[in-house]
């Protein structure tokens, strides 16, 4: 059975093919030499399609475990959402573990967290024992924009506290919240100083010159054009094809119709990032206090932190076709101004868009496909952490241990309304009723 993609891409504004789109992030990349296309055939144990997070931990990981590895990336590693996204390691998963108590039950939701927790600590450790710089900093603060958000927020953290032994988290009031971020927006929130904030790309990369160190080979600028399904999985690519025992798909949010079955459940979605001008310290420290990376708790998400030379990073606003806005430094400004009328008069330096995938239910889509062919992908703009060890758990159940994998894959996830067609419109009109939910407050948190 033959798999086809369409030609192109997701080439946005003033993205050019093998080269990375404008950015803070790009701008102050590490330096790296481009890698080589696919030529000719190749084979190998295992081929991995996708260079971002979930595609560069798989192909190190199981490099690591003696396999002969494969990467293949339609423009640059960390090109697409790992390269572009606000950077911050979270907790948990994207759900919340009351969440997923009534979804899986007490004891999977228990290995979920865990997994996730272990994700950061990979997090952690790759950056340590592979020397990647990327402005690790340490500490996120999730804070709430509705009054009865806070009293939510007050509950959970007593909740990871005394239910799951997690100690790095606590509550902060109103008062204290407003100390930290210098700004009124908000009614209280969590702070846990053991997840983190980090320069995305850089990390991305730095995951990719581990992966080649420990083995793996990764061609750039190599878009699989269609998979032949067998007992050796074919993956043809413009100038040349490999011949793998195992595939591994990771392509998040640019699957587009190379496989049905995951496009079903895995949709693009596209969120925009600023960074102002580098700011005098004072004012940094008025704005963000402890150099934590903030969310908020709307729906439709702001996301913000100090970049290493202290300028505002700044992520909000959504769009749903491959279209990204023609003015994104104003389409998140405006945003901005919301949270920090002190930036009024900031020059605004970058304005970008990325690409990321998302499920209905805001849970990835783990998924094994075929006897031979494995999917992780839809991590929802929660990906840095599970993204990562997503890849650890794929390479773990290559060699035989399936358990943490299968708690993954067992979360339902569910295909989009609509089909190809319906689906974006109908998401739409959902991402609408969400606009209209955070003006005005729900009785729970979403």
């Amino acid at each position: 059975m033959s798999l086809s993609s369409p030609k192109g891409g997701f080439l946005h504004g003033n993205d050019k093919q093998g080269t990375y789109p404008d950015s803070y992030y790009a701008a102050t990349a590490n330096p790296h030499d481009p890698l080589p296309s696919l030529k000719g055939e190749q084979q190998c144990d295992i081929c991995v399609i996708g260079g971002g997070y979930a595609g560069l931990s798989s192909a190190l990981h199981l490099a690591q475990q003696g396999h002969k590895v494969i990467l293949l990336e339609a423009h640059r590693v960390g090109w697409g959402a790992s390269g572009r996204n606000g950077g911050q390691v979270c907790t948990g998963q994207r759900l919340e573990q009351d969440t997923l108590e009534k979804m899986v039950g007490t004891a999977d939701a228990r290995l979920l967290w865990d997994i996730a927790v272990d994700g950061i600590q990979m997090v952690k450790d790759l950056i340590a024992d592979h020397d990647i710089a990327c402005d690790l900093k340490p500490g996120t603060l999730h804070a709430d924009h509705k009054p009865h958000y806070a009293e939510d927020s007050k509950a959970y953290v007593d909740k990871l506290n005394c239910e799951y032994g997690y100690e790095h988290i606590r509550y902060v009031n109103k008062a204290e919240v407003e100390e930290m971020v210098g700004s009124t927006a908000y009614y209280g929130g969590m702070v846990d100083m053991f997840a983190a904030h980090l320069h995305p790309l850089n990390y991305a990369l730095g995951l990719g010159t581990a992966a080649r160190k420990a083995g793996a080979i990764l061609f750039e600028n190599s878009e699989v054009q269609s998979i032949e399904k067998g007992d050796t999985v074919t993956i043809k690519c413009t100038q040349g094809h490999v011949k793998a025992k195992h595939l591994i798909i990771a392509c998040n949010g640019y699957i587009e119709s190379l496989v049905p079955k995951v496009a079903a459940r895995v949709m693009p979605m596209n969120n925009y990032i600023i960074a102002t001008e580098p700011l005098d310290e004072g004012l940094a420290r008025e704005l963000i206090r402890d150099d934590l990376g903030v969310a908020d708790s709307k729906f439709v998400i702001n996301y913000y932190r100090l970049s290493a030379d202290k300028r505002m990073l700044f992520g909000g606003g959504e769009t749903y076709s491959f279209k990204f806005p023609e003015d994104i430094k104003s389409f998140v400004r405006q945003p901005m101004l919301e949270i920090y009328p002190q930036l009024k008069d900031a020059r605004i330096d970058y304005g970008w868009g990325g690409t990321l995938g998302i499920t209905v239910n805001r849970m990835p889509y783990f998924a094994k496909l075929d006897k031979n062919i494995i999917n992780a992908s839809g991590f929802s703009g929660h990906g840095v952490a599970i993204a990562t060890i997503a890849g650890k758990l794929v390479a773990d159940l290559i060699d035989g241990q399936a358990s943490r994998f299968d708690a993954m894959e067992h979360v339902p996830t569910y295909p989009f309304p609509g089909g190809r067609h319906l689906r974006h419109a109908l998401l739409v009109m959902a991402m609408l009723y969400y606009k209209m939910r955070d003006r005005i407050g729900t009785p729970a948190r979403p």
